[in-house]
């Protein structure tokens, strides 16, 4: 197997390439002086099984198109299957037509990647599992749940905590964890009156004097999951903090996070710290990387992936 790493996060690349004692292909990924991507591959891949490491977060579009252009780069190698590794998949929020005259812009997505070469997506937690229907090829959707459980077990051993779905659409993937857990559910009832503006309405479930967990796939500007952890507050918590695994956190989320209940809030690195996160009171990033090396060894030795959740 051979692995490639687009520019997106490196550090995570390069933590998995350690994992499985493969070293990453030789290439180069660089801008024209106009900002087109130009790619070169280094080293020969005629007929071997490549994985190319690229999540679609910030700046989402040049991300997009190293991935695209290294896919097709691939392709006219001769490489004879091409994984896209996706820890972040974006453009996954717009998985339908939300109004009239919308985009459904994650299956726009999709076509692009077959386009341009991948054979089979490798992702974690997408933000809708209809997406892997958009694909004509194998998606391998990854949970961070169970590295979210080994997490908790071990940082609250003596405490049993709560987990809290910060809005209705979230509840399988709480219940999923609170079950790993063996522990209670509790969800927040929320009004979205338009894209990034959320309004806490109640709160279902009895979370006074509980330890509670929001979990959530995707923060951004992180106002629902703040308004989430006041809203358990007010209602007589012990104390939330916050686990989720895509931390876009655009805008101000991060003093925003700083300045709420929040006690810790817990990301995996499918998206590369930025300095603000790095240097943030309450913010810290779980690793990814065993999770995805054992997948990416699972697919090129054709075993079970899913048996890695179990």
């Amino acid at each position: 197997m051979k692995i490639v790493a687009c520019n997106s996060n490196l550090p995570l690349a390069e933590a998995v390439a350690t994992e499985l004692r493969v070293p990453l292909c030789n290439v180069t990924v660089r801008r024209f002086a106009d900002m087109e991507v130009f790619v070169e591959i280094h080293e020969n891949v005629r007929g071997e099984d490549v994985f190319v490491i690229q999540s679609t977060c910030s700046p989402t579009n040049d991300n997009l198109m190293e991935l695209l252009i290294m896919l097709d780069a691939l392709r006219r190698a001769s490489a004879r299957r091409i994984t896209a590794v996706m820890p972040y998949f974006g453009y996954a929020r717009q998985d339908r037509k939300s109004g009239s005259r919308t985009p459904i812009s994650a299956k726009l997505v999709a076509n692009i990647l077959v386009e341009a070469g991948a054979n089979r997506i490798l992702t974690m937690d997408l933000h809708a599992m209809q997406i892997q229907g958009f694909f004509d090829i194998p998606v391998d959707n990854l949970y961070a749940a169970p590295l979210f459980t080994r997490d908790i077990m071990a940082r609250h051993a003596e405490r049993p905590v709560m987990i809290v779905s910060p809005d209705v659409g979230g509840v399988v993937r709480a219940r999923q964890l609170a079950q790993r857990l063996n522990t209670d559910l509790a969800i927040i009832d929320k009004r979205r009156e338009r894209a990034g503006v959320s309004e806490v309405m109640n709160v279902i479930g009895d979370v006074r004097g509980r330890y509670c967990v929001l979990v959530d796939d995707i923060v951004d500007s992180g106002g629902s999951l703040c308004n989430a952890a006041q809203a358990v507050i007010d209602q007589g918590a012990e104390a939330v903090e916050a686990y989720v695994t895509h931390g876009v956190l655009t805008g101000q989320a991060v003093q925003r996070v700083g300045d709420s209940p929040l006690k810790m809030l817990t990301l995996t690195d499918s998206i590369a710290a930025t300095p603000a996160v790095i240097g943030a009171r309450n913010i810290r990033q779980i690793s990814t990387a065993n999770l995805l090396s054992r997948a990416m060894r699972a697919v090129a030795d054709e075993s079970s992936v899913s048996s890695l959740f179990d």
